[in-house]
């Protein structure tokens, strides 16, 4: 029987449908700066801009020089954490070569009550202690939580292998499913045997950007997968699981596109209207 089709795009709608009330009321704005012309990076914030647009959010896209310097990079965030209009901003990454280097230092440089993007120590470190930290955490593991809990699919207690160790996705995905009683296995490039521990998964999710780098003999039957990879071919994206063998054999499986993606999106504004939230509490 043919995996039951995780569909990002339903769960998303749901989720920015019930976050318009807030949106109105509370009239937050968000920030997407944009450093050069990345192509991917392009089709991410027009997907962004497009979902601020759908739910009424207030936002702003600065594209900045490829060519700036990291000097001057730094002063717009530094005119975006002083700017009380902004209620969060994020900096699209991957940043031009010559900047790529200072990205840990950029990212420190954004205050923790603006940063929707989850990706500051302070952000990230209140995630590591319990859900109930959750405050801003990272978009994307974000988005895999809201899918298993839209599809009424359990963690606790289910072993969960995640492919792929970055700071904003394998790291802490594994965290967040760990906090809700998950036993993880987190595997990468210098794993040995990927095979041997990717078919002992209850559930399974992959962020490593390679095409079809997991096949059919690679998975039980009855796994769910999640696929956060994103590549591009002549054919156009493709995930990091061969979608049309595996689906054959698990029991329920993102797309890619159509499955992760519309969710980090639509995270990323939860972030934004969470940020409203604490901030108007601060003043109150």
């Amino acid at each position: 029987m043919p995996a039951q089709i995780l569909s990002g795009r339903e769960v998303a709608d749901q989720l920015l449908d019930s976050l318009k009330p807030q949106i109105e009321a509370m009239n937050p704005k968000l920030v997407i700066v944009q450093v050069g012309d990345d192509p991917a990076s392009s089709s991410y914030i027009k997907q962004k801009l497009k979902s601020c647009e759908k739910v009424g959010l207030r936002h702003e896209h600065r594209h900045l020089a490829a060519d700036i310097s990291f000097e001057d990079l730094m002063k717009s965030v530094d005119a975006l954490n002083e700017d009380s209009d902004v209620t969060g901003f994020i900096v699209q990454l991957p940043l031009p070569s010559h900047l790529e280097s200072h990205a840990p230092q950029l990212i420190r440089a954004i205050d923790p009550k603006k940063d929707v993007d989850g990706f500051g120590a302070y952000n990230l470190g209140k995630m590591f202690l319990s859900p109930e930290f959750e405050h801003l955490p990272p978009a994307t593991p974000s988005g895999v939580i809201e899918i298993l809990n839209f599809y009424k699919i359990p963690v606790e207690g289910k072993h969960v292998v995640v492919v792929g160790r970055s700071n904003i996705v394998g790291k802490p995905l594994a965290v967040m499913l760990l906090n809700r009683g998950a036993t993880v296995t987190v595997c990468h490039s210098k794993t040995k045997d990927l095979a041997h521990f990717t078919k002992q998964a209850d559930i399974l999710c992959t962020a490593v950007g390679k095409a079809k780098m997991i096949t059919r003999d690679m998975v039980r039957p009855g796994v769910v997968i999640i696929d956060i990879g994103v590549s591009r071919d002549a054919e156009g994206l493709k995930g990091d699981v061969d979608f049309e063998n595996v689906k054959e054999v698990a029991s329920a499986i993102t797309p890619v596109p159509g499955g992760v993606g519309p969710m980090t999106v639509a995270s990323l504004i939860r972030n934004c209207v969470r940020a409203k939230e604490r901030q108007l509490e601060a003043m109150a």
